[in-house]
């Protein structure tokens, strides 16, 4: 959809206002994406959950995903 996707970027540029630098959509998406594993929510919950994700929990998500592959991170520090 192409106001998830928007609402991610829009997200990706808010961490980017505070500092946190090269954060994507696909990013944010992949972070609040990931409590969806038993099934998609409502869309105002979806929404919720994008513009209420917090810089800390973003983190914290990043780094796990790094230690859970780290193969993924050595083919984007690359490019």
């Amino acid at each position: 959809m192409r106001c998830i996707e928007d609402l991610c970027n829009s997200k990706a540029a808010e961490f980017n206002m505070y500092g946190y630098e090269n954060i994507t959509g696909e990013q944010v998406w992949a972070c609040v994406s990931e409590d969806y594993r038993r099934g998609w929510p409502r869309l105002n919950k979806l929404v919720n959950d994008i513009m209420s994700l917090k810089a800390n929990r973003f983190m914290n998500w990043l780094m796990l995903s790094v230690y859970k592959d780290p193969e993924e991170e050595s083919h984007t520090q690359k490019s």
